[in-house]
């Protein structure tokens, strides 16, 4: 861990800690690159004191890549403290964003560490345990995340937020059609449903099996290890759903089960 990284990855986790902002990160803290974002990044978990538990996907189709200024996917950590069960509650302060999304989580059943040659989505796919169904309440402690340029939105764990994370069905998702696979998102706001969505799972880099892959890999080049019992969260396969504290978010995948959050 070097002292710029050191320093930049306090402030980020203060402003996350504290629910505050920051306009960007000093000049001198700034990271330029996105493996300098990543080295930021990587500091967060010991500054935390929380495990590492997951890893999350931002910007895995071109609408988004373009809203928020990046070139392709960023990956972003999933710390112990911001992973929860359905039905949760999460408070919105602090939160910028103010959207819900729905993605679908890979459980990983044997560690995939780094190596030299990439690995196929038939490498991947066979270390997986489970899908579940995932809601992200993304933030960014940047209020102005669509102009934080790609690097600082890496330092900032990629935007990552709050995690519902519902029960697995035991179904065989290896018959599942990803592409095709309809899920349907509901905000309810004093019992009553006031916005609906629907997407598939080409949405997600047209395959979310294929934003999976693509993670394991921009891993293995970084040096990490995707580890068993982790999950990744692929990316929004519905249109983000405006929220507000006191909604609730309910996500129905269909065979793969649904999940649910409100917001406080």
């Amino acid at each position: 861990m070097n002292d710029k990284a050191a320093g930049a990855a306090t402030l980020i986790w203060e402003a996350l800690h504290s629910g505050g902002a920051l306009e960007a990160l000093p000049g001198g803290f700034r990271p330029r690159t996105r493996a300098e974002g990543y080295a930021i990044q990587a500091c967060m978990p010991g500054l935390a004191s929380q495990a590492l538990v997951g890893w999350k996907l931002a910007a895995t189709s071109l609408a988004g890549q373009h809203h928020i200024g990046v070139s392709g996917p960023l990956a972003g950590r999933i710390l112990a403290g911001a992973a929860h069960r359905t039905g949760a509650t999460v408070s919105l302060r602090g939160n910028h964003m103010r959207v819900a999304e729905a993605e679908f989580g890979f459980v990983m059943a044997r560690d995939l560490p780094p190596r030299a040659a990439a690995y196929s989505e038939a490498d991947v796919l066979a270390a997986v345990e489970a899908v579940v169904p995932v809601i992200e309440v993304p933030n960014s402690r940047f209020p102005d995340f669509v102009q934080a340029g790609e690097a600082q939105l890496l330092a900032d764990l990629a935007c990552a937020g709050q995690f519902a994370v519902g029960d697995g069905t035991g179904v065989l998702w290896q018959d599942i059609s990803f592409t095709e696979h309809a899920v349907r998102g509901q905000v309810l706001r004093d019992g009553c449903s006031v916005l609906e969505r629907s997407g598939t799972g080409a949405a997600v880099l047209g395959d979310p099996r294929t934003a999976l892959t693509w993670l394991v890999n921009e891993l293995s080049a970084l040096g990490i290890t995707l580890e068993a019992g982790q999950m990744v969260s692929t990316g929004t396969c519905i249109e983000p759903l405006p929220i507000q504290a006191g909604d609730e978010v309910r996500v129905d995948f269909g065979v793969l089960g649904k999940v649910s959050v409100r917001l406080a």
